[in-house]
């Protein structure tokens, strides 16, 4: 049996920043995220496609279990593929909030203002979906396993979403269930699977969000 090659290494001295410049950092950067929500009411002025790439290639920076990087990130700008994801995800939705979903989570969503309608899909001018890849198909047709797949696609979502809110753009994570339609209208292959939806995009000139308040520090971290 052949050995396994060796690991290769190489340096990495990434540059040190100094205490108060740190600080800074991460004051600025909370104040950027801090200011993120998540969007219903998109402008369909487009955004350059060089934007998007580079987006992507941010979130495909995340890491992932084994170095895998097990996600396809497919980029939909098509109006005619855009509003067919939209039809497909509104039927979804009507059986969901039709009766798939309990009281429970209805009044939870109530605040949110939200419904089956989903016109946000077909306005914005980007939809990124994300598909997660639980196995590769090897050249010979055999399978081989993916590691920690759902942490490692979740990650490079919220890098996504960050660099997105870097960008000046704004994004919503959406999830209609079940999702399977996703893989059928973009013809992705059997080893991938739908993870989240994320239109991209400007805001509305009138855009609106709910008046919501995130939780404080105190009731989100621990000390030990």
């Amino acid at each position: 049996m052949e050995e396994p090659a060796l690991p290769k290494f190489i340096a990495y001295r990434p540059h040190i920043l100094g205490p108060l410049e740190t600080k800074v950092r991460a004051e600025d950067f909370f104040a950027l995220m801090d200011g993120r929500r998540s969007v219903r009411h998109f402008s369909s002025e487009p955004v350059a496609l060089e934007v998007i790439d580079d987006l992507v290639r941010t979130a495909s920076t995340a890491p992932s279990g084994a170095h895998k990087q097990p996600w396809t990130f497919c980029v939909v700008t098509d109006p005619a593929l855009k509003h067919a994801i939209r039809e497909a995800a509104e039927e979804e939705e009507r059986a969901s909030y039709a009766g798939r979903m309990p009281p429970e989570w209805l009044e939870d969503l109530a605040p949110l203002g939200t419904d089956w309608r989903k016109e946000f899909l077909d306005v914005a001018p980007c939809l990124i979906v994300v598909f997660k890849r639980p196995y590769e198909v090897m050249p010979d047709g055999s399978k081989r396993k993916n590691y920690y797949v759902e942490e490692s696609v979740g990650i490079a979502c919220g890098f996504l979403l960050a660099a997105a809110r870097n960008a000046g753009l704004v994004t919503l994570t959406h999830t209609p269930s079940p999702m399977n339609f996703l893989a059928r209208l973009l013809g992705r292959p059997e080893n991938e699977r739908a993870f989240l939806l994320v239109p991209v995009g400007y805001p509305a000139q009138e855009c609106e969000v709910p008046d919501l308040q995130r939780k404080p520090l105190e009731e989100v971290m621990v000390r030990y």
